[in-house]
């Protein structure tokens, strides 16, 4: 699988950038605002990659951030979501501003993207709800694939298996990893998780 490609920027389209990597041109399908921050054609681009591969074609779709990838794949776990209309959703919102409309149930705010009508919004508020507990908002207002240590999951798997909710365990096991540090035991670290998500 290609997860990343560094070279260089031979030419955007409204839908697509061509990359250059040591003499291969990289057709990379992407959102408006990923072609947005690519900088000029000819410049030095570095962007992550997921491959979509099916009977009868494999496509490469580019994202400026990680982050940005994360959400292509949850959007594109929605029945009813291909990947032109996950673009199109990363095209006309930001990754906080899509967890916000997620978390609150904000349908109207997920239908502003081409494509996406009321009842496609709807599903995609309802199936995602519980899945964005992987993805919380980040200090700076953009959402960051959390928690990160070695126990995090565990924890987190604790949590959910005593009632709470992806988000709420999701949120208590980054909190408390920040104040243990990442050599915490997961003992430790279920321990101080369970007080935060019990305030």
């Amino acid at each position: 699988m290609i997860a990343r490609l560094k070279g260089e920027l031979v030419s955007t389209g409204m839908d697509h950038a061509v990359i250059d990597v040591g003499g291969v041109g990289y057709l990379v399908g992407a959102s408006s605002r990923t072609l947005g921050v690519l900088g000029p054609v000819g410049g030095s681009v570095t962007i992550h990659t997921e491959m979509l591969v099916s009977e009868d074609s494999m496509r490469l779709m580019g994202f400026a951030t990680a982050d940005e990838r994360d959400w292509f794949r949850l959007l594109t776990s929605v029945q009813g979501v291909g990947s032109r209309v996950a673009l199109a959703i990363l095209s006309a919102l930001e990754a906080n501003e899509l967890h916000r409309a997620i978390a609150s149930g904000d349908k109207a705010m997920v239908a502003r993207a081409n494509g996406v009508g009321p009842k496609l919004a709807q599903r995609i508020v309802n199936e995602l709800k519980d899945k964005i507990g992987g993805i919380v908002l980040g200090p700076g207002g953009g959402s960051v694939a959390q928690p990160k240590g070695s126990h995090a999951s565990d924890a987190m798997s604790a949590l959910g298996n005593l009632g709470f909710k992806p988000a709420e365990a999701s949120a208590a096991v980054t909190t408390a990893e920040d104040e243990l540090g990442e050599g915490a035991t997961l003992d430790a670290l279920v321990r101080l998780a369970l007080k935060k998500a019990a305030k």
